[in-house]
């Protein structure tokens, strides 16, 4: 009998109608999964650009916003971003009258059950949030980034909206304070004094993007001394016993270009022992130059294969089996495409990067931005939910920890992009055995997938994802089996109904689409 991993299932795939030929899916029946990712897997980032003006954290009072939030959760919320790295605590400074009626309401009710922050208050800011848009959007193409101080009242609405949306807040600390060529630690030891009296459990990070710090400040630190920076960090949360266990991540490099990669491997020799996993940062292209070609090509899509690889090669060599991380991601960099980013044609590159990183070993996906300044957010300045939003939501209620191994032959497999997962054993709909199915149909017609014979008596669930209005892909509403995605109420979001298929039926993607497929009773063994 050969060995379990040995047993392998091929699933014929017809491919374009009725031709006897087409793409054929194989793979592992029997055995482990290939590999396993983090049950917070797909997490959320807020920029710290949120704060350039404190008074904007008080949208995270807002009770949509807070209830979007808990259908992505459980997961990692890291604040972080470029502005962290100008970011001042100052305990004793005056929290602005924003966060002041913030606290407020916090004093007077439950933690997680306070009055969203006063309409007249959200109304205000929200006219006046193009303008702060316009100053921050200014200052990241400018690279010309200025201090901001931040209070106790910020760090408590930002640990606040953590906790009450089931997420645990990663907070980057500012590594451009410099005594001479090392780290001054003083104003992190202020916000730790604060955290620690406050019993706030966190995890942290050290600097963004340290690749770019000259660009952005003039100041430049290779990465020997970037780890020994990282090294005292360790040791002063050591020193409080709230944090003694508190992960620490980093460095939070740019994309791994030459010098980007020396680094890397420099910092992962000097203070790689001290980090709990390896974060990076990945976007496809530049926000003021990315076309609606570039969000379907498969060429730029295989551009993240590379640097995923590159990546990992890297911290295999220096600290193997170490976690990594994309500590920070979306399609485009510079607060991402207008019209482009913040539309349907983006749940290419972020269903894609979600499926790949998962069978290339990325262990936990960070999402830039839940909300914020761009375009590149998931719930925009409305507190409307983008269909990158639905994609999300509907990628953590499907798809779980375990991935399976999957093969296409017969197609083109990088237009027509498959990805297998034991379905989420917490989906109340489904049960231990059964395996999810998402595909990126990037061809200019419909492509059917039919299953093979040996699954012709299996139930199939389809979820099908499609863009709502005349704008078609650059749309911004989505539609799930026929019926638009919006919330039922400030408080409820709408049930994501299934579309059962008939036993044997084959699995339409139309051109240019992107769906999931439940196929229930599947009894794969690698999710049993």
């Amino acid at each position: 009998m050969p060995p379990l991993s040995g047993l392998l299932l091929s699933w014929a795939l017809l491919l374009g109608g009725c031709r006897a030929a087409g793409g054929r899916l194989s793979f592992q029946l029997r055995g482990p999964p290939e590999r396993e990712v983090s049950p917070a897997f797909l997490s959320i980032t807020l920029d710290s650009h949120l704060v350039t003006d404190p008074r904007y954290i008080t949208f995270l009072g807002n009770t949509k916003l807070r209830t979007l939030a808990r259908g992505l959760s459980p997961g990692f919320l890291r604040f972080g971003g470029t502005k962290s790295d100008f970011l001042i605590f100052n305990p004793n400074k005056w929290p602005t009258v924003e966060e002041e009626i913030f606290q407020d309401s916090l004093a007077q009710e439950d933690v997680c059950g306070f009055q969203s922050t006063p309409s007249d208050i959200m109304e205000h800011l929200r006219t006046l949030w193009p303008f702060q848009e316009m100053v921050i959007l200014r200052e990241q193409y400018r690279k010309k980034y200025k201090n901001t101080t931040i209070t106790q009242s910020t760090v408590d609405i930002l640990y606040n909206f953590a906790q009450c949306s089931d997420f645990h807040l990663i907070f980057g600390l500012n590594a451009l304070l410099r005594k001479g060529n090392q780290w001054d630690s003083s104003n992190a030891q202020l916000l730790l004094d604060y955290t620690s009296s406050q019993n706030y459990s966190m995890s942290w990070e050290l600097g963004n993007e340290p690749n770019s710090f000259r660009m952005k400040s003039g100041i430049y630190i290779d990465g020997f001394q970037l780890g020994q920076d990282f090294i005292q960090l360790r040791h002063l949360l050591n020193s409080y016993s709230i944090y003694r266990n508190a992960k620490l991540y980093g460095p939070d490099v740019g994309r791994p270009r030459k010098n980007t990669q020396k680094l890397l491997r420099s910092f992962l020799k000097s203070g790689g022992k001290v980090i709990d996993a390896v974060t990076w940062h990945f976007y496809y292209l530049n926000g003021r130059t990315a076309t609606r070609e570039d969000f379907l090509s498969p060429d730029v899509l295989d551009t993240f294969i590379t640097a995923v690889k590159e990546v990992l090669q890297i911290v295999d060599a220096t600290v193997p089996g170490k976690k990594v991380w994309l500590g920070e991601t979306a399609s485009a960099y510079g607060g991402g495409a207008p019209q482009l980013s913040d539309t349907y044609i983006s749940g290419f590159m972020w269903l894609d990067k979600l499926g790949l990183s998962a069978r290339l070993g990325i262990d936990v996906v960070l999402r830039q931005a839940f909300f914020g300044a761009g375009s590149y957010h998931l719930v925009d300045a409305d507190f409307e939910p983008l269909p990158d939003y639905w994609l999300s939501l509907l990628y953590k209620q499907l798809v779980g920890t375990k991935v399976l191994n999957v093969n296409l032959t017969g197609e083109d497999p990088r237009k027509l992009r498959v990805y297998l997962h034991c379905t989420n054993d917490l989906h109340p709909k489904y049960r231990d055995g059964d395996i999810t199915l998402f595909a990126l149909n990037l061809y200019n017609s419909t492509k059917h997938l039919q299953l093979p014979s040996s699954f012709s008596n299996k139930q199939v669930d389809e979820y099908l994802l499609l863009p709502y209005g005349k704008e078609n892909i650059l749309s911004k509403s989505i539609q799930l089996n026929g019926h638009v995605l919006k919330m039922l109420d400030d408080e409820t979001l709408p049930n994501l109904t299934e579309k059962p298929l008939s036993p044997g039926s084959s699995l339409g993607l139309p051109a240019f689409s992107y769906g999931f497929y439940v196929i229930k009773n599947a009894k794969m063994m690698a999710c049993i």
